[in-house]
């Protein structure tokens, strides 16, 4: 038997069938609600449940806690709908007649401008291309039917390959085969584009950009695009790592900020070594950004990385910087021992 949900504040409404999440339903029907794992580990899908009953699904408890169940959120990528329900959530109107492909690509180009990160260029084949927004992602197709999900880090205007970046996690299943076995004119498969992490076009705020490891992938696509479009609002460009070779294109965005006056550069290193000689800022990277914008209500903010990098930006950015909620855009960038914790 099927159930109605309700979306408010817009009024849309739509059928989930027994065997559908909340999210896959309304991507079904039409209606683009904000996602970005998909299985319960990132957080991106949350709402309210205003009423009715769900079933909360598996999921991390960073990305829905105890509380903030009690306090009637959910997840909406894994709640299944127990009756007819009324939700509160973003709707996402610039995806909603994306198309959804499978594509297979070649492999072009594997570069590797640091010890555990591979740059692969990927092609089409001739007759296809990828319409995307910059910012979102590709869920690759595995042999085993496992999926494994990257970001484009090119902006759709410069799309004559796509490029990913791929940080290696040891026995990881797709990034040991990427350092350890892929070569050039290898074929893949995708599926995509997927997830709501874009920029806001319609905004004249300035931009607040936090980028942890290979989380600088979509957001040099979102800066990229920006540049491209002639977007002039203020922007300034947090990357953080452990070392400085983490950030594998800090020259890159060195050029950005040499070459544009409304781009500003700061990059963050949270446990440089003696050999490093490093000068730069220090620590938490979403600690620097507060450090400097300790009034963030007229912001927006678009974050990408490890979970737990944004969960704090997200804590912090509103409890101490008065960041709206609904002004923070992240990508939770979640790995197998992210969705090991799913339960």
């Amino acid at each position: 038997m099927s159930h109605q949900v309700t979306i408010r504040p817009s009024g849309h409404s739509f059928h989930v069938e027994p065997d559908e999440t909340v999210l896959v339903a309304a991507l079904r029907e039409g209606f683009s609600l904000a996602y970005g794992c998909r299985n319960g580990a990132c957080g991106s899908c949350k709402g309210k449940l205003l009423q009715g009953k769900v079933d909360y699904g598996k999921h991390s408890d960073t990305a829905l806690s105890a509380e903030e169940q009690a306090n009637g959120l959910a997840l909406f990528c894994v709640a299944r709908p127990l009756g007819d329900i009324i939700i509160e959530c973003r709707e996402v109107g610039a995806i909603k007649d994306q198309q959804i492909k499978i594509l297979p690509c070649r492999v072009q180009t594997i570069d590797k401008p640091a010890p555990d990160v591979a740059v692969i260029s990927l092609k089409l084949p001739a007759n296809e291309r990828l319409q995307y927004l910059a910012g979102q992602y590709i869920e690759f197709l595995l042999k085993d039917g496992k999926r494994r999900s990257y970001s484009m880090a090119n902006a759709p205007h410069d799309d004559a390959l796509l490029q990913i970046h791929v940080r290696h996690l040891p026995r990881g299943l797709f990034t040991d085969h990427v350092f350890e076995k892929m070569k050039a004119r290898d074929i893949l498969r995708f599926e995509g584009p997927h997830g709501t992490f874009f920029l806001r076009e319609d905004s004249e705020k300035p931009m607040v950009l936090l980028a942890s490891g290979t989380g600088f992938a979509p957001i040099k696509a979102i800066i990229e695009h920006a540049l491209h479009k002639g977007i002039a609002r203020p922007m300034t460009l947090y990357w953080g790592g452990r070392r400085p070779r983490d950030l594998y294109m800090d020259e890159l965005a060195r050029r950005w900020a040499a070459a544009h006056a409304h781009f500003r550069y700061v990059p963050v290193v949270s446990d440089a070594l003696p050999e490093d000689a490093w000068a730069g800022r220090t620590g938490f990277v979403h600690r620097a950004a507060m450090q400097d914008f300790p009034d963030l209500s007229g912001h927006q903010v678009y974050a990408c990385g490890a979970p737990v990098v944004i969960e704090a930006a997200r804590r912090d950015f509103s409890a101490h910087c008065a960041l709206p909620p609904e002004e923070l855009y992240a990508d939770s960038f979640t790995t197998e021992a992210d969705l090991a914790k799913v339960k």
